[in-house]
């Protein structure tokens, strides 16, 4: 079990995504993301996230963040946050997000 002082040490915070790219060097197809997270600052992540969204889809959408990860090198490409999804059946991941706009930066409480 997790304690409730483990769980709040994961910073996971809202942001809105800046901009997409498909990500050539990964080994699974992934887009490579930018997102603004107000004042946290902008951070790159990957995601295998291509099965249910385009990128044009993307940018402007608000997405839920881990941001206190130590970075992760991915091929070529550092991600600095691990974007928040839930695993469907067939490996596709929906994306978690608020349910109406919010200010970037906000925490998950």
């Amino acid at each position: 079990m997790l304690s409730w002082q483990e769980f709040e040490k994961v910073e996971m915070r809202v942001g809105t995504v800046l901009e997409v790219k498909d990500f050539q060097g990964a080994r699974n197809p992934s887009y490579q993301l930018i997102i603004d997270f107000g004042p946290h600052g902008i951070r790159k992540s990957s995601a295998q996230i291509t099965d249910l969204y385009q990128k044009d889809g993307l940018v402007g959408k608000q997405v839920i963040a881990v941001l206190n990860f130590p970075p992760k090198q991915i091929a070529n490409f550092f991600s600095e946050c691990l974007v928040l999804g839930l695993v469907g059946d067939q490996k596709e991941i929906t994306l978690l997000q608020p349910e109406r706009p919010v200010a970037n930066g906000l925490r998950v409480a």
